[in-house]
């Protein structure tokens, strides 16, 4: 009898001990590792930099998955924009088992390489940073998202808005890497497709202190309209310089083919006025808009607003949660994206929209107009919408797309 029953309280141990295991195992698998890969310290740093893990923290917390007993552990780290460097931290995060989904990826040629590694490893890339059409083309992926913005969606809207109001022809200057080139390229064929020209580009490093170069071969080309293929930093000293060669009183127009607000913020109103720019997200847009923009405004050191770098890190990351949570505890890189596509998009930045076979999310754009310093009424007030496009007409048509995954 005591034979028995020292069975039984042995078995009942072990079946507690298993149930215990089972539980301990259950609430290890509910983790969700993030990481942030952007440029903390370069050209881009005020675009995505710290602000995109400020917005990652926001998601989480948003998503309420914290309460449901998930562990979400986020980490950062500042790829310099350089593609070996991401590329290693990608790798060392993966391998490590730090990281299951990446974000924000600025700087196309830092996406472009990660982009190969998460499909590699099936994890998940959600990218809000880097513009390059290819990542939705040739280069598209089952384990990815191209969600903010892209030089074709770019190109489609301030290219094609300025070409149609006589703007017909056009000189580049241009980013010498992987996105200014794809962002120049598309350019080009929105302003021919709409009966425009291009006389000719000057390339200038990443980072360039020193635009005289390039903005002279501009002003000699006697284009209307020269496009500044470029982003950040790099965006606003171009503008200055060119108001210092007097590009625009002698007649030529400056298209900005990616803007963001913090540009508009560094140049200020007197410089920045009447500069047209194309964005996916802008602060001010909605009473959605504005709470996400001021309660995230209230956590940056500077109380800047969000660009839609930011914005879109918070929103991919919202989906990306949804999509974890619907499935359960799950690693499978390609699961959850195939999950994400077949969910509608919808949360406090960026609204509603959803997400096509190439991996591009489709939502509207805004074409936007820097505003005098007589029109802006309350802090970070710099742009009037001109006009909504919707993200069908914005985005390259899929049955364009190079993406192996379309269905023809």
């Amino acid at each position: 009898m005591k034979r028995s029953l020292a069975g039984a309280a042995c078995g009942l141990m072990l079946a507690s001990a298993g149930s215990l295991f089972v539980s301990a195992a259950l609430a290890q698998e509910k983790t969700i590792k993030v990481g942030v890969l952007t440029d903390m310290s370069g050209p881009y740093g005020d675009v995505g930099g710290a602000g995109s893990t400020v917005a990652a923290q926001m998601a989480i917390e948003d998503s309420g998955m914290l309460a449901k007993g998930w562990k979400i552990d986020l980490i950062s780290a500042d790829h310099q924009n350089k593609a070996d460097v991401g590329s290693n931290l990608a790798r060392e995060w993966i391998d490590q088992g730090k990281a299951d989904v990446f974000l924000d990826l600025l700087t196309s040629s830092v996406a472009l390489a990660v982009n190969q590694i998460v499909k590699e490893k099936n994890k998940v890339a959600l990218i809000s940073g880097a513009a390059s059409s290819d990542l939705t083309g040739k280069a598209c992926s089952p384990n990815s998202i191209h969600w903010t913005y892209d030089t074709f969606s770019q190109a489609n809207s301030t290219g094609k808005a300025i070409t149609k109001a006589g703007g017909d022809s056009w000189f580049f200057v241009t980013a010498d890497y992987a996105f200014g080139k794809a962002l120049e390229r598309d350019t080009t064929t929105v302003v021919t497709a709409n009966g425009g020209k291009v006389i000719g580009n000057a390339m200038a490093p990443l980072n360039n202190a020193d635009f005289s170069s390039q903005l002279l071969q501009a002003q000699s080309s006697k284009a209307k309209v020269v496009g500044l293929a470029n982003a950040g930093a790099d965006t606003a000293n171009s503008i200055k310089q060119a108001a210092e060669f007097g590009l625009t009183q002698g007649g030529q127009k400056l298209a900005a083919l990616l803007m963001f607000i913090t540009d508009v913020n560094a140049l200020g109103l007197p410089a920045a006025q009447g500069l047209e720019f194309t964005e996916s997200f802008y602060w001010d847009l909605n009473d959605k808009t504005r709470d996400f923009a001021n309660r995230y405004s209230k956590r940056v050191k500077n109380g800047a607003m969000p660009t839609m770098v930011q914005a879109g890190v918070y929103s991919s990351l919202i989906h990306y949660l949804k999509a974890v949570e619907s499935l359960g505890p799950t690693t499978d890189g390609a699961a959850i994206v195939s999950t994400m596509k077949a969910m509608p998009t919808d949360d406090e930045a960026m609204g509603a929209g959803y997400i096509r076979q190439d991996g591009r999310k489709i939502h509207p754009v805004y074409l936007l107009q820097v505003k005098k310093p007589s029109e802006s009424k309350y802090p970070w007030d710099y742009a009037s919408v001109v006009a909504t496009i919707p993200g069908e007409e914005a985005f390259r048509p899929l049955a364009q797309s190079e993406c192996p995954l379309v269905t023809k």
